[in-house]
């Protein structure tokens, strides 16, 4: 059984993370999205409410699960006998983040394997900071997220206002 992991903040996740996660899903036997617990980024919803966002949105694809992680992604992947972890590609300055991130990764566990699928061109501009800035600016996203993320991201960012 091939078993890959899928990490990030999902902060919140978007259709474009879902739009890897379904295409990923029909190359492995088994996928974990991993919701990094803490990060340097401002986080707008909590570990619980992204993972359980998560959760939610991929409850129809059958071999993806959701957990939290924290610590070393390597290790995560360790930990739940991974052989590959899954990364999204939107542009140049995405190729360079994540060729630096996978020459770390692949020091540190030499037996772990990228694999980077490119965004969907629908979603090629999309990412979590960007849709949260629209979000607060009371822009349109219903059709860059599940709707009930549209309508927990609305109720976050008016809670701040």
């Amino acid at each position: 059984m091939t078993v890959a992991i899928y990490p990030g903040t999902f902060d919140p996740i978007t259709n474009g993370h879902l739009d890897i996660v379904q295409r990923a899903a029909r190359l492995f036997d088994r996928i974990i999205i991993g919701v990094y617990e803490k990060s340097n980024k401002h986080l707008v919803f909590s570990t619980k409410e992204r993972v359980e966002l998560a959760k939610r949105a991929v409850a129809n694809i059958p071999n993806v699960e959701v957990k939290s992680f924290h610590g070393l992604t390597v290790d995560f992947a360790r930990n739940e006998k991974a052989q590959v972890m899954i990364r999204g590609l939107r542009m140049n300055a995405d190729f360079e983040k994540e060729f630096e991130m996978a020459m770390m990764n692949r020091k540190l566990a030499p037996d772990l394997d990228l694999l980077c699928l490119m965004a969907s061109q629908e979603y090629q501009f999309l990412s979590s900071s960007l849709l949260k800035e629209v979000a607060r600016l009371d822009g349109n996203i219903n059709d860059l997220v599940p709707e009930y993320v549209a309508e927990a991201l609305k109720r976050k960012v008016n809670d701040t206002i």
